[in-house]
């Protein structure tokens, strides 16, 4: 017989306690070689394709998808690849339609989470699949099926109701009546409900406003747009707002810190790794921007665009979305004037951005339509107060208001 491996889920470096099944890529029968992709998690806010540590054939998935397990438990196990003879493929039964049986001597691969044991002769006609049955017997040598486990294709979980008694709802949704629908709290969503309710309830948060007239940063943004020097680079508000941003780090450097409990310090940061919230098909991600302190606005509007993409595309890694000491999120996206937004913990402060309007402004005694925007800024009081958080967002403002040559 050949060994059995089973790999566990690991720790991917984020220092997680548990993770979301997404996708599984294989299935009983198989055969893998080190390093093919087997299966998709999502832990925190990002996606992770975990490889095959081995070579062999999978003899059984512990768990489904859509399942939460923890680090360390298992997720599959492979019989290793040995001399060919050791591993024998599930046998087909004639006119069984596709249905299978494990050889002589296999392991039975039925999974627990998807499958139902009961004894054969008391099958009830309505937990009856309506596709193949895979067949585990468990007789004497394993070939007399007493009990039988009942499982749907492709591993596809057992309905244990009666017809009508539960209707089918979208994956992951469960309904208690007609009024209402509930989802289960888990994924995406449960990273950022954690991080919310933490930081809410362990910064004492102090938010401020200000409006400004940002006409010549949306022409900026005009004229590089028309300049054939940066053909295919996106340029927008919120790549030139990032700029301002990391020039106003630099004159404030204070702002881009964290507050160490363990230590009672303030950690105040040399590097900005400048995070961007970006909304995204599988919910809010901040992924960040290492080094956005350093760069030029090219290289920054590569930076961004690269990060955002990826977010959008679920390409994100672990390491995109720790480290990050000062968030930029853009609310005006969503046509809204402003926020307050909650600070995105250890960071000290956070910025919004509100939609660019036009409205009647006063320059130099003379009333004009002009572009303006809403920043807003909520900070640590802790560790930033007022003086400080308005100092740097009246800094950001007076850069776009006046962009000049600062940010080339």
């Amino acid at each position: 017989m050949p060994d059995v491996e089973v790999f566990r889920l690991p720790d991917v470096g984020e220092g997680l306690t548990e993770a979301d099944v997404v996708t599984w890529h294989v299935k009983v029968g198989d055969a893998v070689a080190i390093n093919d992709a087997l299966v998709d998690v999502e832990t925190a806010k990002s996606v992770v394709e975990l490889p095959s540590p081995y070579a062999g054939v999978v003899l059984e998935l512990h768990v489904g998808e859509g399942d939460t397990v923890p680090v360390g438990h298992p997720l599959i196990s492979i019989a290793a690849a040995a001399t060919p003879g050791q591993v024998a493929p599930p046998a087909v039964v004639p006119g069984s339609e596709g249905a299978v049986v494990p050889t002589a001597g296999e392991p039975a691969a039925a999974e627990e989470a998807a499958a139902e044991e009961v004894p054969a002769e008391k099958v009830p006609a309505e937990k009856a699949p309506k596709g193949p049955l895979i067949l585990v017997g468990t007789g004497p040598k394993e070939a007399v099926p007493r009990r039988v486990h009942l499982r749907r294709p492709e591993g596809e979980p057992f309905d244990r109701h009666p017809p009508g008694e539960n209707a089918a709802l979208p994956t992951g949704q469960t309904a208690t009546d007609a009024a209402e629908t509930r989802i289960p709290i888990k994924g995406v969503r449960k990273v950022t409900a954690e991080t919310m309710v933490r930081s809410a309830f362990t910064a004492p948060h102090a938010s401020m406003w200000t409006t400004v007239d940002v006409t010549a940063s949306v022409r900026l943004v005009e004229r590089l747009k028309r300049d054939r020097e940066w053909s295919g680079v996106r340029v927008s508000p919120l790549l030139v707002t990032a700029r301002t941003v990391a020039l106003a780090v630099r004159e404030v450097p204070d702002i881009n810190a964290s507050w160490d409990d363990a230590t009672q310090e303030i950690v105040v940061r040399r590097d900005l790794n400048l995070g961007i919230a970006a909304a995204t098909p599988r919910g809010l991600m901040v992924p960040n921007i290492k080094g956005a302190g350093s760069m030029s606005l090219r290289e920054l509007a590569m930076g961004l665009d690269d990060v955002v993409q990826r977010a959008r595309a679920g390409a994100l890694e672990p390491a995109d979305m720790r480290g990050g000491t000062l968030t930029l999120t853009n609310v005006g996206t969503f046509g809204v004037e402003g926020a307050t937004p909650i600070l995105n913990p250890p960071e000290a402060a956070i910025i919004a951005l509100g939609a660019i309007q036009q409205r009647p402004w006063v320059v130099d005694g003379q009333v004009e339509v002009r572009d303006v925007m809403t920043l807003s800024i909520s900070i640590d009081h802790r560790l930033v107060d007022g003086e400080l958080g308005a100092t740097f967002l009246r800094k950001v403002a007076m850069l776009l208001h006046d962009p000049g040559l600062a940010l080339l």
